[in-house]
């Protein structure tokens, strides 16, 4: 179990301009990149909802892109909820919103 304790799960709400500007693709590149598993999808609200899985390390650089975002967002907020592992294989595009 001791291995466990440096991956986590995080449910993460990204709010601001973010639909409509590559943001789920452009996460899952970098998502890749940094070896982060999980998903991200659209809400019908205009946030995009992101559930990532990975080490500490990794995870805290992810949510740094985050809050930036591609080129055309406006990021305003972003909130994070740690949740229950998944063990995602790997970084999916949803393509339906949801909510």
């Amino acid at each position: 179990m001791a291995t466990e304790s440096n991956f986590k799960h995080l449910d993460i709400t990204v709010t601001g301009k973010v639909q409509g500007v590559f943001f789920r693709l452009t996460t899952k590149a970098v998502a890749d990149q940094l070896g982060v598993k999980g998903m991200a999808q659209n809400n019908a609200d205009g946030t995009v909802y992101i559930e990532a899985e990975g080490d500490r390390f990794a995870l805290e650089s992810f949510l740094e892109w985050c809050r930036e975002g591609p080129e055309k967002a406006e990021v305003e907020k972003v909130t994070t909820i740690e949740g229950e592992m998944k063990n995602y294989r790997n970084f999916e595009v949803i393509r339906k919103s949801r909510g």
